[in-house]
C-alpha cells in the first residue's frame, strides 16, 4: 500500500479541480450571504449588544451620516456573518484539494492543527466580544459629560462602530492562531524549541507591537491582547516540549526494530 496518494492527472486537470473547489467555496459564501442578509438586523443587534450594555440605562444611539450608510452596514454584517457560516465548507474544499498530495503521515500530523484553528479563533473572538469590547466601551464612554463648560456626548456612526467591532473580533481571532503557526514551523523543522526559548525575552515586545497595530490606541485593549499572546506563547512552548518528548520516545522504540 502506497504511503502517498499519487495523482497522474495533468496540470490542466488540477486547475479544473481547483476551479471546481473555488466555485463551491464561492457558492457557499454567496448562500451564506443571502441567509445572513435576511437576518442582518438580528446579527447587527448581537454585534451592538456590548455597546448597548456600555451605555447602560442612560441609553445611547447610533447614527449614520450618509443616506446609503445604513444599507451598506447591513451588507457588511451579512458578509461578516457569511464568512463565519461558510468557513467550514471553504476549509473542507481547501483540504480536499491539498490532501491528495500529502503523505498519510502528513495528513495525520495536520489534522490536529485543522481542528485547533477554528477553536482558537473562536476563543480569541469570544475574548474580544465578551470581555475586551465591553471593558473598552465602558472606558471610552467615561469621557461623556461636561468638559470645559461644553457637553460631550458619544454619537458613534453605525459604520464606524461596525468597523471597530470587526477589528476587535478579527484581531483577537487571528492573533490566537499564533500557536498553530509556531507549531507548524516547529514541525517543518524551521524553528526549534531552543530557538523559541531564546526568543522568549523578545516575545513581550512583539506581543505589544501586534496589539498596538491591530487594536484601538488605548492601553486597556492593548494589554488585553498582548498578555494572552504572551501566555499562548508559553503554552505553545510547553506543547512543543511534549511533542518532542513523544517523538524521541517513538524514535527510541523504533531504533531496536530497525537494527
Amino acid at each position: 500500500m502506497r504511503d502517498i496518494d499519487e495523482s497522474k492527472a495533468p496540470l490542466l486537470d488540477h486547475l479544473i479541480e481547483l476551479r471546481s473547489r473555488l466555485v463551491k467555496a464561492v457558492i457557499a459564501l454567496f448562500l451564506g450571504f443571502i441567509l445572513c442578509f435576511y437576518f442582518a438586523e438580528q446579527l447587527f443587534a448581537i454585534l451592538v449588544y456590548p455597546l448597548r450594555e456600555a451605555f447602560g440605562v442612560s441609553g445611547g444611539k447610533l447614527i449614520y451620516t450618509k443616506l446609503y450608510e445604513a444599507f451598506f452596514v447591513q451588507v457588511k454584517v451579512a458578509f461578516f456573518g457569511a464568512f463565519f457560516l461558510s468557513f467550514p465548507i471553504i476549509a473542507n474544499q481547501l483540504w480536499a484539494f491539498v490532501a491528495p498530495g500529502l503523505y498519510s503521515k502528513e495528513k495525520r500530523a495536520l489534522l490536529p492543527f485543522l481542528l485547533a484553528t477554528p477553536i482558537l479563533f473562536l476563543l480569541g473572538a469570544s475574548l474580544a466580544y465578551f470581555i475586551v469590547m465591553p471593558t473598552a466601551f465602558h472606558f471610552f464612554l467615561q469621557f461623556q459629560g461636561d468638559s470645559s463648560g461644553l457637553q460631550m456626548e458619544a454619537l458613534p456612526s453605525a459604520d464606524s462602530y461596525l468597523g471597530l467591532v470587526m477589528q476587535f473580533i478579527l484581531a483577537f481571532g487571528i492573533s490566537f492562531l499564533m500557536p498553530v503557526l509556531i507549531m507548524l514551523l516547529n514541525r517543518a523543522g524551521i524553528v526549534s524549541r531552543d530557538q523559541l526559548l531564546g526568543f522568549r525575552r523578545y516575545m513581550i515586545v512583539v506581543a505589544f507591537v501586534i496589539a498596538a497595530i491591530f487594536t484601538p490606541p488605548d492601553v486597556i485593549s492593548q494589554l488585553m491582547l498582548a498578555l494572552p499572546l504572551v501566555l499562548l506563547y508559553e503554552i505553545t512552548l510547553l506543547a512543543i516540549w511534549f511533542t518532542d518528548r513523544k517523538k524521541k520516545a517513538e524514535d527510541t522504540e523504533l531504533a531496536p526494530q530497525q537494527d
